[in-house]
């Protein structure tokens, strides 16, 4: 497998392509810049890379290595030695269903030699958990995310073999000869009482505890009322369908002062569980490393890239030490494993051991790819 990474920049446009660029079978592509969504930088790149399959979103914050950016374009070129990848892409309609798009994406993957799937979808006008049920249904290991944009919360941009544009869902098979794992860790910290989810529909949550979803939720945040919802990305939400479960984390994306109702990043379903989170730096870090032990090579001077999903939330949390956690990821991978990624609305991932995979909101979640 090779490896190059290389950045767009206003000033300064392209950094040179890598020598191998018009045998590459590979470009990943994440950015917060006006440029991703343009025509010219698809084009550019498509250019460079004739061969290549080019997958990329719009971001909360891309990643090279261990360096967190927004206002270029980050780029990794792969040239694989014996694997190969192929790329399916669905429109997200007004009157489709995500599931049977996530169901209909791994059926043009799919083939014997099928080893694992990388999802990235629109951020916004997507249930990623609805998502995920449709992703599951072929039975094999899917990661990935939610497309993101800054803290705007307006329109999420996907890449897939042609210019970027809202309402997509890409997904990326990787077959052959390869070896993959992922991880998945969270690090948050449950704080006050344990309350019922009482009203909801989907991802909209109206009531907790009979009382109003918003109402409950400005009163914890106090004076960071104000400024939801962004303010609310700091204190994400556990839910449990029952106390024996493994509790899933979902991360609020919009508020409805009308209706008192919290839209989250994921399924809030009625009758759940659910306790209120709040960040510790050190166990946000320290998941960080968890992820990285699961998704970690068992031989240490392997070369290979490293995927990485991590959430818009950790990262206004963290501020100035966020990218802490990607030095981490880094130490406990090697320094053969090259780091791509980006901040996302939420991640795909399977969780604690589950092949099935879920989505996630505020988690550090990896995916590892050796030859």
């Amino acid at each position: 497998m090779q490896v190059a990474q290389f950045r767009w920049e206003f000033d300064s446009g392209w950094e040179p392509f890598p020598s191998f660029s018009l045998v590459a079978d590979l470009l990943l592509v994440f950015s917060d810049s006006p440029f991703f969504q343009s025509e010219a930088c698809y084009t550019q790149l498509r250019s460079g890379f004739p061969q290549a399959h080019i997958l990329g979103c719009s971001s909360a914050g891309s990643v090279l290595g261990v360096e967190i950016s927004d206002a270029d374009v980050v780029v990794t070129a792969v040239n694989f030695t014996r694997a190969r990848v192929r790329l399916a892409v669905a429109q997200v309609m007004p009157d489709t269903n995500a599931s049977d798009l996530g169901r209909q994406l791994m059926a043009e993957l799919a083939a014997p030699d099928l080893r694992h799937v990388f999802a990235i979808s629109d951020g916004q006008l997507v249930n990623g958990t609805v998502l995920a049920l449709g992703l599951n249904q072929a039975g094999l290991p899917v990661t990935g995310g939610l497309a993101g944009d800054g803290t705007r919360f307006g329109k999420t941009w996907i890449m897939a073999d042609a210019p970027a544009e809202s309402g997509r869902i890409a997904a990326l098979g990787f077959y052959g000869d390869i070896s993959i794992n992922s991880g998945c860790f969270a690090g948050w910290e449950e704080f006050g009482i344990e309350r019922v989810v009482t009203k909801s529909s989907g991802n909209v949550v109206y009531e907790i505890d009979g009382i109003p979803a918003l109402t409950l939720y400005k009163h914890y945040l106090g004076d960071l009322a104000s400024e939801l919802p962004s303010s609310g990305l700091r204190f994400p939400l556990s839910i449990q369908a029952k106390k024996t479960d493994l509790p899933l984390t979902r991360t609020l994306l919009a508020i409805d002062e009308v209706a008192q109702s919290i839209t989250f990043a994921g399924d809030v379903p009625q009758g759940y569980l659910c306790k209120m989170m709040q960040a510790n730096l050190d166990s946000l870090i320290d998941s960080a490393g968890l992820a990285a032990e699961v998704a970690k090579p068992q031989n240490p001077d392997a070369r290979g890239l490293c995927l990485l999903v991590s959430c818009v939330g950790r990262r206004l949390v963290m501020g100035q030490l966020v990218e802490n956690e990607l030095e981490i990821v880094q130490e406990k991978l090697g320094n053969a494993t090259a780091i791509t990624g980006f901040y996302s609305y939420g991640e795909l991932a399977p969780f604690a051991g589950l092949m099935q995979c879920q989505l996630h909101n505020q988690t550090m979640t990896l995916t590892t790819l050796y030859e």
